[in-house]
């Protein structure tokens, strides 16, 4: 055998003979000796060859390592970029609005009721004409009155527990005890100390702890309903109100921000007069909120913008009054207009009640008590309590 020399991993024969195992006494021979050339026999030297490790099995279950996984196409991270951006609108934006919110200060003066489970918020509805042009007081009909009186007082219990959140309208007319100033009608406390005194008065005769204050005057309203293109509003007759700017046929229809404004102040052209007044009030409250939580409204950027910034301008709230308070409020009036919330009125007793402010709205003590027990202990609300509906009980 010739050539080049023998590499580590090279096969080569070594001869092997016969005689190539000594005998019995005899050493063995070295590699490639030979005593007998003739019955020389080869065999393959593999010692030096490096062994090949076999390749493994994939284990038993069929979890082989699939292929390589591909990128992502470049439509689908934009899409995800577009959706993470809208997200963050919609949280920005109403964040942004709230930091437009007047805040004054509602703390009532006197001794407070404990605070109870559930929360209990004060919604009122002002006839302040600040932010009105002379323009928009012509076309609103509001008139040029200075200050700012409630036109609507409400009551928006949210349970901490179970059933369902509450609109109670308090009838501006009420007669109540009004501290410090005897009694009176409940909107002259608003007259007389501003948001304070209201809270205090409707504190004392409820025992109820108010946990937050809400306040929208008229050009927020207008500007609100405008924001999101009008609210559907099922008019129950036709109304020809000339004092509230308003000549509105019987059935449902869109209103815009005027006639909205109208169709809420209007009291002369009801016949059942504050009451009638009082569950328009909620009725709108209801369907604005309704109009403003459609994809019409969210999914559209420039109209949700709008209606967050309209909504915050023209509020007023108390000091103490988070953005989580004001939410609660909102998503309580959501809820009545899916019929999964109560819109009630303290239960009365008369409607032409005649006392030293004039013909008031008398409360069915009795059943008022009932249900403010029940807001102050949170029970359930699955149905209105007796009384609520408006109706005088006193015929």
């Amino acid at each position: 055998m010739s050539g080049r020399p023998y590499g580590p991993d090279d096969a080569r024969a070594i001869p092997q003979g016969a005689g190539s195992r000594g005998s019995s006494g005899g050493s063995a021979s070295g590699v490639g000796e030979s005593a007998d050339t003739g019955d020389d026999v080869y065999t393959v030297d593999v010692r030096g060859r490096r062994r090949e490790r076999p390749t493994p099995e994939p284990p038993a279950g069929g979890d082989q390592q699939g292929p390589p996984r591909r990128r992502r196409p470049p439509v689908v991270r934009v899409v995800l970029l577009l959706v993470l951006a809208w997200l963050a609108f919609m949280v920005f934006t109403p964040l942004h609005a709230w930091n437009s919110v007047s805040k004054v200060d509602t703390t009532p003066a006197g001794q407070r009721p404990a605070e109870t489970k559930g929360f209990n918020y004060l919604l009122v509805g002002s006839d302040s004409r600040e932010g009105l042009t002379a323009a928009q007081k012509k076309e609103y009909a509001t008139g040029n009155a200075a200050g700012r009186r409630t036109d609507s007082i409400i009551l928006v219990h949210v349970p901490e527990g179970g059933g369902k959140p509450a609109l109670i309208s308090i009838p501006r007319d009420s007669y109540v005890p009004v501290p410090g100033h005897h009694s009176n009608k409940i909107n002259a406390a608003f007259s007389l100390g501003g948001p304070n005194l209201l809270v205090e008065t409707v504190e004392q005769v409820t025992d109820l702890h108010i946990d937050g204050y809400v306040e929208i005057g008229f050009a927020g309203f207008a500007s609100v309903v405008d924001s999101v293109g009008g609210v559907n509003i099922c008019v129950p007759f036709h109304m020809n109100d000339k004092k509230a700017g308003i000549n509105l046929k019987k059935g449902c229809q869109v209103l815009d921000g005027k006639n909205a404004l109208g169709y809420v102040r209007a009291r002369y052209s009801d016949p059942r007069g504050d009451i009638g007044r009082a569950e328009r009030q909620r009725q709108f409250l209801a369907a604005i909120m309704k109009k403003a939580l459609t994809p019409s409204t969210v999914l559209i950027p420039t109209r949700y913008w709008h209606f967050s910034h309209a909504a915050a301008n023209g509020l007023i709230v108390g000091q103490d009054t988070s953005m989580r308070d004001a939410s609660r409020v909102l998503l309580a009036m959501r809820a009545v207009s899916n019929d999964q919330g109560l819109s009630l009125v303290v239960p009365i007793q008369s409607v032409n009640y005649p006392t030293s402010a004039g013909s008031s709205v008398k409360w069915d003590t009795a059943r008022a008590k009932a249900l403010f027990t029940m807001l102050r202990n949170d029970e359930p609300l699955e149905a209105p309590p007796a009384g609520t509906d408006g109706k005088p009980s006193g015929g």
